[in-house]
This record gives structure tokens, sequence and C-alpha cells, in this order.
């Protein structure tokens, strides 16, 4: 198994560009499978969880053109759909979360899949009801085998509905969304997730010649059509990458500039990075971020400590927590950290306590972190990390602490960050991968 030797308390400088959008990326990947005309991607991501898909789509017998690491053309006009009656199939798509995506486009063009239960990250329960009961709303009828773990759906005639969502799901709303361009009639999905990679994949449909309207709302209105066509896409940056990003350098005191942001797109997350004191100007579309001996957390109006919480769209992501949780820890001032909707995701601060870090684990839900206002850095530790996010969060510790800490199961960390390693190096990290 890999791991990363980091060396920390070097500040950065220089410039760097965020990766493709991971979350998008899964979404429009799969879209691909709706039509026989070509589709082409710009800005993909070139990491582990983007790559395992589009190996999945290629062995379904989806044509691929990889015209560079972040450009690929597919072309889904042989589709084999009993491959995914296949051990294999049930092995690669068992190993990818995202891959429950390819249902919608499925059921809406060839009228039946087969899913294994899908993995990724152990950051709590992620279950998939939302996609199956909006299947099911427009006329699908599916079956769960309990010994082999394997759902079959069929969707024989679909038919609009009104969908009203028990939760905003994003990739729920994504797969009922692409099941339904093509049914019968017209679909209105209320509480849907609202999200830029929800709103990029209408974007991308309706390109196609969807007619989806209400996009950037949680009341989405989709006509069916009888057939989509091939498009040209544009991934939107890693709004992850960006937040992770600002926090990367407030803790470590570097100087950076983040490129080609989408600043457009980022809701709040600028605005709960200046909750947290730390300062940064917008240039043209860039993000500046300069070197800060200290930052202070801001208060509530009858002077109680900061909450930062994760909600849907256009709430805080909740991809961000574990960032900003990091970057509290150097901050001068107290924050309540409530990570609402995975029970499982706070687990890490285990290993930030053992860096000298001052966090609460109140329950799997909260922790207080009482900044340490930089008084003293962390120190080095050997450590695992257990997700993509949580990883990510340990990285930045590493970088901020004094000595050499060892990162163990970095797979993680490449499922969502492309090249994290080398493009750090390049503004000034030290960061072994061995």
């Amino acid at each position: 198994m890999k791991y990363f030797e980091v060396e920390g308390g070097r500040k950065l400088h220089g410039e760097i560009i965020p990766q493709g959008a991971k979350n998008e990326a899964l979404q429009v990947v799969c879209a691909v499978l709706l039509t026989d005309e070509e589709v082409i991607i710009n800005n993909l991501p070139d990491i582990r969880d983007v790559n395992y898909l589009i190996d999945l789509l290629e062995a379904m017998g989806v044509k691929i053109n990889r015209i560079d690491r972040n450009q690929c053309a597919f072309k889904a006009d042989a589709v084999n759909v009993d491959y995914m009656l296949t051990d294999d199939y049930k092995k690669r798509a068992g190993a990818l979360r995202g891959s429950v995506m390819v249902l919608g486009p499925l059921l809406s063009r060839y009228k039946k899949a087969f899913m294994p239960k899908p993995g990724g990250d152990r950051i709590g329960r992620r279950p998939i009801d939302t996609h199956l009961i909006g299947f099911e709303s427009l006329g699908a009828t599916f079956e769960y085998n309990d010994d082999s773990e394997f759902f079959k759906i069929n969707a024989e005639n679909l038919k609009g509905n009104y969908i009203l969502l028990e939760e905003p799901s994003v990739t729920g709303t994504a797969n009922i969304i692409m099941a339904a361009v093509m049914a019968e009639g017209t679909t209105t999905i209320y509480n849907a997730g609202c999200e830029p990679y929800i709103q990029q994949l209408c974007l991308m449909l309706n390109s196609m010649g969807a007619e989806i309207t209400g996009v950037g709302s949680n009341l989405l209105t989709i006509k069916g059509v009888d057939v989509l066509g091939g498009c040209h896409h544009t991934i939107l940056p890693d709004m992850i990458e960006i937040g992770s990003f600002i926090g990367m350098a407030a803790i470590t005191e570097s100087d950076i500039t983040i490129k080609n942001c989408r600043i457009d797109q980022l809701g709040l997350i600028p605005n709960v990075f200046k909750k947290m004191g730390i300062q940064f100007e917008f240039i043209g579309d860039d993000i500046h971020i300069p070197s800060q001996d200290h930052y202070t957390m801001s208060k509530f109006i009858d002077g109680s400590i900061l909450t930062i919480y994760d909600h849907p769209w256009p709430g805080f992501t909740p991809d961000l927590l574990s960032i900003i949780l990091v970057t509290a820890i150097q901050a001068r001032g107290s924050v309540l950290i409530h990570q609402k909707m995975f029970e499982s995701r706070l687990f890490f601060v285990d290993k930030l306590k053992d860096m000298g870090a001052q966090i609460t684990l109140c329950d799997p839900h909260r922790a207080i972190v009482i900044g340490l206002d930089k008084a003293f850095p962390l120190r080095a530790i050997t450590m695992s990390s257990p997700d993509i996010r949580a990883g990510v969060a340990l990285l930045i510790a590493a970088m901020s602490a004094k000595g050499t800490s060892i990162i163990h199961n970095i797979e993680q960390i490449d499922r969502g960050y492309q090249n994290i390693d080398t493009r750090l190096n390049a503004i000034g990290a030290n960061i072994k991968r061995k």
C-alpha cells in the first residue's frame, strides 16, 4: 500500500488550478448512456473514481476516446446491457458508489438495469432508497436479492409523475432526472437537489435535446422527449478543492492564488471561510489568499461561539466540514462543527488530537475546536486516511505540523484529488509518495 511522507512547516507560494468537479463528473459521465451520438466532456478530473467509472462504461460497450487525461469522447451506440448480469460488472460496480448513477440512463433508454449494492466511503449510512422510490414513481418495478445483494429493475413503461423527495439527495435527484428525460409525459420533482452539479447536469441534458425547466431551484419540471443527441460539455472547477486550498493556505501561512474558480458557483463557501477570519480577495475569477500570521473566528451577535454546519444547497456543503475543522485548529477562538448528514465523518479527529489539536468530540455529529492561535505547531505522527475528505484534511494538518508525518491508505485521497502531491509540490510543499 502506498503512503505519503509529508514534511510539515513549509509555506507555499504560487498559483494552483483546481481540478474538474468530481461529483459533477460522476453524473455527466453516466449521462452519455442516454444517446447513441458522440458526447465530449471537457475538464474531467483525472482521479480514481472517475477513471473507474469510465472503465466500467467501456466494459459495458461504450466507445471511449481519451483525447487527453482531462478530455474524453464517449459513444454509447453498442451498449451490452446483459453485461450487467456478469460477475465482472458486479465486482466493478460494487467497488464504486458513483456507479449507482448508471441506473437512471439505462432505465430511460434500455428499460432495464441491474445494480449490486454500491460501495464508496465508510462515512455512515448512505442508502439509495431515494433513487429507487423515484424510479418506482415513474413506473419502474424492482426486486432485491438478499443473498446476492443485487437489484433488478424493470422500466418498460416509464411515465411522468409528480415526485416529492423525502430528502434533497443530489445523486438521487440526478438519477431520477436521467430516468425521466425520455419518460412519457411530464415529471415534476419537488424538494430536488439543486447543487451546481445538478444544474450542470440539467444544462448538459438540455443541450442534448431534453426539456428541463426550473434549473437552479428545488422544483424541476421535465417534459419527456423521444430521443437525445450528442453534445460538448465542460465540467465546473471542483468547489471542494477550492475550499481545501483556502483552508490549507490559512493554516500553513501560505500565499497562493487559486485560478479559474467560477466564483459565481461557490455559494456560501467564501462566506464561511471569512467567518473564520481568513483574508482573501477576488481577482477576476481567481482567489488570492495572502499569508496570515493569525486569523480570528467570528462570534454570533450574542457572543456565543461560531457554529458551522452542513445543509443541502444553497447551504454549506458537508464535504468541506473536515477542512473547516482542521483549519480551525490554528485559529484564534472556538467553533462548533455540526456534521448533520453523516454519522461517522468526524471520527478522524482522534488523529488530530494525537497531533496536539484541542478538539472535543461531543457525539458522532458534533465537535468543538478550541483554536491554538499558532501558539505551538501540531506534531507529526503516523496516521491513515479513512475517506476522501478526511484524508485531505489530514494531509493539510500534516503540512502545518512540525516534523515529518506518514499518511497511509492514500488510495482514498486519490479517489477524489488529482495528483495532489505533484500539484502541491509545485508550489512549495514536500510530499513524497512511497
